[in-house]
């Protein structure tokens, strides 16, 4: 029985992580159908900013750093020239992506962050009493 309390404890902590490769492949495919019809943006990987702050808001900030390190991944290998490749035909997109790993990372710090609760202030002694 304590074999099967421990795969569970590993598959529930996985969750997480699948649902964030799953949302990572939707928000990867969609791009890339709008690159390949010829109506993509120009920066197409900063598209992935709002589900990273989603999946931080939902599941965690280690899930969501996992999705922004994939959507580097992704972006580099689907949605810049040339296509299924990691080499980038333009130097300046590896600064596109080194800033979208900035402000990915800072928009997971600042997600996380904002949704710590609060601490209550320790009371106060009254009268000098301690």
């Amino acid at each position: 029985m304590a074999l099967w309390g421990e795969l569970m404890r590993i598959v529930k902590g996985a969750i997480p992580f699948a649902v964030t490769l799953a949302v990572v492949a939707a928000v990867t495919a969609i791009l890339l159908y709008f690159k390949l019809a010829g109506i993509g943006p120009h920066h197409p990987v900063f598209f992935y900013l709002l589900p990273i702050a989603l999946v931080a808001i939902l599941l965690g900030s280690w899930p969501a750093t996992v999705f922004a390190l994939a959507a580097i991944v992704c972006g580099a290998f689907f949605l810049y020239d040339p296509i299924y490749s990691l080499r980038l035909a333009d130097p300046m997109e590896y600064g596109d992506l080194i800033c979208f790993a900035v402000l990915a990372l800072m928009a997971v710090k600042c997600t996380v962050e904002l949704l710590r609760p609060a601490k209550a202030p320790a009371p106060k002694a009254r009268y000098g009493q301690p």
